[in-house]
């Protein structure tokens, strides 16, 4: 029976409890969903500074999933933070929602668009576009102007402003299809897709059902090259004043004999 952490990397518990929701609707029968937050970092992630926080107890958590026995894991924010880390971190495959969600969309739709929380959300998932080799089929990355916190506390309007913007995505920029372009909007993906009329792709069930295809598939991550694990026991370092010695940013510490 697979064992899954779905984990947000923001403290939001109650975003976590909906993203669970989400992750626990598409995981196949006898898959078990773990789903969790850091208890410590940016209540939500809405650009370079949140990401940045949340990293060290984001990857923490990942650790712990891999001793409890989780076999995969989900990075459950768009930004796909940490995933490069946590690849080298774990050895069980290691999902980021945003490049989850661009996969099946090139799979359904010529062009897509992703619709997002707000403006500076936009430059980190235009990067992650061109990163993740999708950028001839995004049609386009928009901001719906809502707040990430506002998805939990005002859902009808919040719900209003993702719509027209998915609208105008399709009409002006000539999408074919939508992605949800944050976590917390995962609950929304069935009704929008009634509304609309196209695919929405929500990352969460998308890279749940990726983890599962790979763990099926008996696929670990590469620890050769790029995601090899981390030194166990880096040495300690420490700074030197400038000029002492030609060594002059850090040096080796070492332990006085006894």
């Amino acid at each position: 029976m697979p064992r899954l952490l779905v984990i947000n990397p923001n403290t939001t518990a109650a975003m976590t409890r909906s993203i669970a929701a989400a992750a626990r609707a598409v995981a196949a029968p006898g898959t078990e969903i773990v789903a969790r937050n850091p208890d410590t970092g940016p209540a939500s992630i809405e650009g370079p500074y949140d990401q940045a926080l949340c990293l060290q107890p984001l990857l923490a958590e990942i650790a712990r999933g891999e001793r409890d026995g989780c076999e995969a894991t989900v990075i459950a924010c768009f930004d796909d933070p940490g995933v490069a880390a946590a690849r080298c971190l774990v050895s069980g495959p290691v999902i980021g929602i945003a490049e989850a969600a661009m996969h099946a969309a090139a799979m359904v739709a010529a062009r897509f668009a992703i619709v997002t929380t707000v403006q500076s959300a936009v430059p980190v998932i235009e990067e992650l576009v061109l990163r993740y080799g999708a950028a001839r089929g995004c049609a386009g990355v928009r901001a719906a102007d809502v707040r990430v916190l506002a998805l939990e506390r005002t859902r009808a309007a919040a719900y209003r402003r993702i719509r027209d913007c998915a609208a105008r995505l399709l009409r002006v920029d000539r999408a074919d299809a939508i992605i949800l372009g944050c976590a917390g909007m995962s609950a929304l993906g069935p009704r929008l897709a009634r509304d609309l009329g196209v695919p929405v792709i929500d990352g969460v069930g998308a890279a749940v059902k990726l983890a599962e295809s790979l763990l099926a598939l008996g696929l670990s991550t590469s620890k050769c090259g790029n995601y090899a694990a981390p030194d166990p026991a880096p040495p300690r370092t420490r700074a030197r004043p400038v000029g002492a010695g030609k060594q002059t940013v850090s040096d080796t510490a070492s332990t006085p004999r006894r």
